[in-house]
């Protein structure tokens, strides 16, 4: 092979990361290389990661592999003693140049492989710009890096950092850039991006952030978020839900569980009822509003009356897109230490979980049957709606808004036929 090759595992802000990574390895001139960009959030995306390794050395025996992200981050020692690895890269050398200019040569030892310094110690993020989303017709901005809370089962914080947010003017000048590129849509991206701003002079917040790209950048057409916590959320972003048509109506929140016991176990800042209300509010702000959600099955200690009052709190907030994870231990975090279920249970109760997601979702399906919507077309013959339902699109250019009227589904995807464009 020639060039540079990126794998990414995980979430948005690694897409993003990777086209940064991307462009600053060809600036350093590597060729020949294949750049693993990992996930720690489960057990299994660590899995898959060293899987992806394996195979694209045996795919690519002679390319320089390297390895980064969060499971980089987090594990550095297990992927430097993978053979297949030339070079381990932490979260924040793998954005600057410098680090591929200064690898080290092929058969070193696995601690000459290590680039990984202590991420904890890193105090700001700075803008990285990228001219494009490589298989992507929707644009993602970095606007935050890090957390500074410390859920019990989450491992990111050690991969990520603390919180810390790029400045406004930043974040303005890369959507235009990214809008100049033909982008129509614009997502805004972070590890906790609700915590925007709290680290920069005169804390303004994500909301405040949101309404200011779409003053001062009025060419974006479509805007949305990424993963938020409705706890942290301001009123500038709740003006945006009610009265900001390019804000676009979802919102994927990070609910984790719906038991308020586990919800303390988890050391998560809202309860049960914070949730119903936060999904009660925007629905009165914007009826078509669709909510997506992150949650937990098989928690540590979790009883089938906590299980049965998770379920409970994604059908009363009507989470059309349910993300259901098994509990995954990851060692060093304090959930690994409690008391642990049995791996049938966590993954029946996982399967029973998205068996609920699975129903929540045909019902939004059936309530978006004769709508009128403008779908973003992708590349592959889907579109989004504006509440981020999947349409069969197939025909239509990728990348185009075309305004359509939903006509039924198939049980996965929406159907729907054009509308015709009035006369000039």
């Amino acid at each position: 092979m020639s060039g540079v090759e990126v794998i990414t595992f995980g979430c948005r802000l690694n897409t993003y990361e990777s086209e940064v990574m991307r462009a600053e390895a060809e600036k350093a001139g590597l060729n020949n290389a294949i750049l693993v960009n990992t996930c720690a959030v489960t057990g299994e995306a660590v899995r898959q990661a060293r899987q992806a390794i394996r195979r694209a050395r045996r795919d690519n025996p002679h390319a320089r592999i390297i390895v980064t992200g969060c499971a980089a981050q987090t594990e550095k020692e297990t992927f430097a003693g993978m053979a297949e690895v030339d070079a381990v890269l932490g979260n924040e050398e793998k954005l600057k140049s410098a680090s591929y200019r200064a690898l080290p040569d092929f058969g070193v030892s696995a601690e000459e492989k290590l680039r990984v310094n202590d991420i904890m110690s890193v105090r700001a993020t700075a803008p990285q710009m990228v001219k494009h989303i490589d298989g992507h017709v929707r644009a993602f901005i970095q606007v935050q890096n890090g957390c500074d809370h410390r859920c019990t089962f989450c491992i990111i914080p050690y991969g990520r950092g603390n919180s810390r947010s790029v400045p406004m003017g930043a974040v303005v000048d890369q959507a235009r850039k990214l809008v100049g590129a033909g982008y129509c849509e614009i997502v805004l991206t972070g590890v906790d991006a609700t915590s925007y701003g709290a680290d920069l002079p005169g804390t303004p917040t994500l909301g405040l952030l949101a309404k200011t790209l779409l003053k001062q950048v009025p060419e974006i057409r479509r805007l949305r978020l990424s993963s938020i916590d409705g706890i942290e959320a301001d009123k500038h972003l709740f003006d945006l839900i009610a009265d900001e048509a390019r804000f676009m109506p979802h919102l994927h929140l990070s609910l984790q569980h719906g038991d308020d016991l586990i919800l303390k176990r988890m050391k998560r800042r809202h309860s049960s009822a914070d949730a119903r209300a936060f999904a009660d509010q925007v629905r009165r702000l914007r009826p078509e509003i669709s909510l997506g959600a992150d949650m937990i099955a098989g928690f540590p200690t979790e009883t089938e009356e906590m299980f049965e009052n998770a379920a409970r709190l994604a059908e009363d907030c009507g989470i059309a897109h349910l993300h259901v994870f098994p509990y995954s231990p990851r060692p060093g975090t304090p959930a690994a230490r409690m008391p642990q279920l049995d791996r049938g249970l966590v993954k029946d109760r996982a399967a029973r979980l998205r068996a609920v997601g699975a129903t929540l979702y045909a019902q939004h399906l059936e309530g978006m049957i004769g709508s009128e919507q403008t779908i973003l077309v992708e590349n592959n013959g889907l579109a989004h709606t504006e509440n981020f339902t999947l349409v069969d699109a197939a025909g239509l250019k990728a990348r185009a808004l075309v305004p359509v009227t939903i006509t039924g589904h198939n049980g996965k995807h929406l159907t729907m036929q054009v509308k015709q464009m009035a006369a000039a």
